[in-house]
């Protein structure tokens, strides 16, 4: 079985080729970082939608819909860098080429 496939199917707790902690801490911990990573996961991909619907707004050539979205993608990734969900650099790059994307669209 893939490690990708393995992942997608079971739990982290439940994967077969895992190895499982023994100590108390350990099982703690593994039940903590299985619960953020969802948590990481869905917080991720609202953030991707967000700046979706920031470039479908420019594609349909919609201003007033597009500098809405932009203003709430902005204020999303700037929360995802803030919790180190994603790299600053990377939040300042991605708000830099949707705000130059909404300029040249309108």
């Amino acid at each position: 079985m893939s490690p990708y496939y393995a992942a997608r199917k079971f739990p982290l707790a439940a994967q077969p080729d895992k190895n499982m902690p023994n100590t108390a801490s350990a099982k703690k911990r593994l039940r903590q970082n299985e619960k953020l990573r969802i948590h990481n996961r869905a917080k991720k991909s609202a953030l991707r939608t967000q700046i979706r619907k920031v470039r479908e707004a420019v594609q349909a050539g919609d201003t007033e819909k597009s500098q809405a979205e932009l203003r709430l993608a902005q204020k999303r990734i700037d929360q995802a860098a803030a919790k180190n969900l994603i790299h600053k650099n990377a939040a300042a790059r991605t708000k830099s080429r949707l705000v130059k994307l909404v300029k040249a669209a309108g």
